[in-house]
């Protein structure tokens, strides 16, 4: 069987969104035999950039045409819900190319301590179930705790510790234990057929 080939323009809040998601489309990419080249576009400046540069970009689209076959928007919850948050971006579900919503909740920092397994086989050292709260900050500083407890300096390369993790993530069973992840990866196997 061939590959295809999709193009996605994607947005995020920050580097973190760009490297978690990103990784996350890579691989679920991989497992479907699908080819992607993702453009970030003006990531690392908040929430309320995002959509507007979404909302700028969509119009374009609208007036001028495509050239990418999905777009993926990426923002944290920051407690909200995903329902919450998923209304306040105000998707037309039926626009084309179809838009992709990875709408961590709380924060995208959650989805790198949903397997322990996962982060002892990348670190030779797991960690404690995490319980969920809605805490600034929180999320990041449970993933830096974790890497000292792994004798990983946290302030080392977060794109390769990232990758590492999730390289070994069981994403069947952190999505049962997250409806947000389960969302976004059912939306993406959705557009990526």
């Amino acid at each position: 069987m061939s590959k295809s080939f999709k193009s996605i323009s994607a947005f995020g809040e920050d580097k973190d969104h760009e490297t978690i998601i990103g990784m996350l489309i890579e691989r679920i990419a991989q497992e479907m035999n699908v080819g992607v080249e993702i453009k970030w576009r003006r990531s690392s400046r908040g929430y309320g950039k995002v959509i507007s540069d979404l909302r700028e970009y969509l119009y374009d689209i609208k007036s001028q045409g495509t050239f990418v076959d999905l777009i993926v928007v990426a923002t944290d919850a920051n407690c909200k819900g995903y329902n919450t948050r998923y209304k306040e971006i105000s998707i037309d579900r039926n626009f084309m190319p179809p838009i992709v919503c990875a709408i961590p909740d709380p924060h995208i920092e959650h989805w790198l301590l949903l397997d322990s397994a996962a982060f002892k086989k990348a670190f030779g050292y797991g960690f404690d179930a995490i319980k969920k709260k809605c805490e600034r900050d929180f999320y990041k500083k449970s993933l830096s705790e974790a890497y000292i407890n792994a004798n990983v300096d946290p302030s080392g390369d977060s794109v390769e510790y990232a990758r590492k993790i999730i390289s070994k993530i069981d994403l069947k069973r952190a999505a049962k234990d997250d409806l947000s992840l389960q969302k976004f990866l059912d939306d993406l196997r959705q557009a990526l057929k």
